[in-house]
């Protein structure tokens, strides 16, 4: 029951139980009968009065109630000259207004968050209380390669994808970099934050491989500069001084066939320098429509008479029509050579190297049979001045790698079963 009925109820007895008794004491006496039914009349108008008064408070806190729980901040009472009601006004005003800033300020604060979230370059996601996907930024999208809908509400270490993978390792403040296909390099960091008393984790991902490719150019580039000016300064001078004296010992066969030895080699130094050097000096290409196939028929009879010495087959299964690409022929040839001299060098004995191109998405896939990478030298295959042989100098696939990323080709090198390794580069 509410208030105002009981006040109502207890108001009508008392002044229903006074006019009873009132007519059985003066019911006798007209004068005071009538006089004590006055009081009565008078009475209730007063409680009546005071029923209002107290009553309004209650309808005006009861507005400010159903205001406050529709989350409408707007709504003010005006002050009334009443000091009881512009007391309990005044509160309420400036609650109303406490509230309303507040709303602002959050709303402003978790739209800017929201915006900062979206822009951002580095790929955010964030998990619910179950360590299930609950959001992703667009770069987040990007970086993994995936669909929205594939991603949210599952577990991450239940979603197969390396990276995701990787993340599902990593504990709440640690962070990781991973190397993908021996290109693309990644930060991973996992944190946490506090909300409504438990905690929600939170992944960075950020791609790093631009930035390492260009301080690691600007690195070699400065050591390759330094060694060729050595060189080239010592051999020049060593070369002159040497072809002088085979000239005063032309009669002396000893002394002569020594005195060539050291010219040769320091001419293969010369050649040597100058193949790390291309790697710095490699210009930007000049694209133009370039038949691919063509390209690779070109490419692999230039190769076939080394392949020919170790009994290796090229296959060619091209797509029926031809495929232009816009590319810069001769950079793009040199690369495919590298690419044919590893899956070379990669078979033992009596192999093939295949030549397989795709019109949608436009990609060719160069695979051999040879003996396939080792995973402790996949992350590695790309990086300067390494390589798996002995006398190799490293610089094939970096060169490779650089030609293929100033045409903005993607491309990747794995062995996708033991005895099958595919160079695969995506023109589009």
């Amino acid at each position: 029951m509410r208030l105002r009925t009981k006040y109502i109820l207890f108001v009508g007895i008392i002044h229903l139980v006074t006019l009873v008794l009132t007519f059985f004491i003066f019911r006798e006496n007209k004068i005071f009968f009538i006089a004590s039914e006055v009081l009565v009349l008078i009475s209730a108008i007063v409680a009546w009065r005071l029923y209002r008064e107290l009553i309004s408070p209650l309808k005006t806190l009861m507005q400010g109630v159903d205001a406050i729980r529709d989350r409408d901040f707007n709504v003010k009472f005006l002050t009334t000259g009443k000091y009881e009601m512009d007391q309990l006004i005044n509160v309420y005003n400036a609650m109303i207004d406490e509230l309303r800033e507040e709303r602002t300020k959050q709303e402003q604060q978790h739209f800017f968050l929201e915006k900062l979230i979206n822009t951002s370059p580095t790929g955010i996601i964030i998990l619910d209380y179950d360590e299930c996907i609950h959001q992703l930024n667009p770069q987040a999208l990007t970086l993994l390669g995936l669909e929205e809908k594939v991603l949210l509400g599952k577990p991450v270490h239940a979603i197969f994808h390396p990276l995701l993978q990787e993340i599902s390792r990593l504990s709440s403040g640690e962070s990781k970099t991973v190397t993908m296909n021996g290109i693309e390099t990644y930060k991973l960091q996992k944190s946490h934050f506090i909300d409504r008393g438990f905690a929600r984790y939170f992944i960075m991902l950020e791609e790093l491989t631009i930035e390492i490719m260009a301080a690691e150019k600007k690195a070699y580039g400065k050591v390759i500069r330094m060694m060729a000016h050595e060189v080239n300064n010592t051999v020049g001078p060593v070369n002159s001084i040497l072809q002088s004296t085979l000239q005063a010992h032309e009669n002396s066969a000893t002394i002569s066939n020594a005195l060539q030895v050291a010219i040769d080699r320091n001419h293969n130094l010369n050649i040597f320098m100058r193949n790390f050097a291309d790697v710095v000096r490699l210009p930007e290409p000049h694209k133009k429509d370039t038949d691919l196939h063509q390209l690779l028929r070109n490419t692999g009879k230039l190769m076939e008479l080394k392949a020919g010495e170790k009994e290796i087959v090229f296959q060619f299964d091209l797509a029926p029509t031809p495929m232009l690409i816009q590319s810069d022929a001769l950079q793009l040839e040199q690369a495919i050579i590298n690419i044919i001299k590893n899956a070379i060098e990669a078979i033992p004995e009596k192999g093939t190297v295949a030549f397989i191109t795709r019109a949608h998405p436009r990609e060719l896939i160069i695979r051999d049979n040879g003996k396939g990478i080792a995973p402790n030298v996949a992350d590695q295959l790309f990086s300067p001045f390494f390589s798996t042989r002995k006398d190799g100098q490293g610089i094939g696939l970096t060169l490779t790698r650089e030609i293929l990323l100033n045409h903005g080709y993607e491309f990747s090198l794995k062995t996708i079963e033991p005895g099958v390794t595919e160079f695969s580069i995506r023109f589009e």
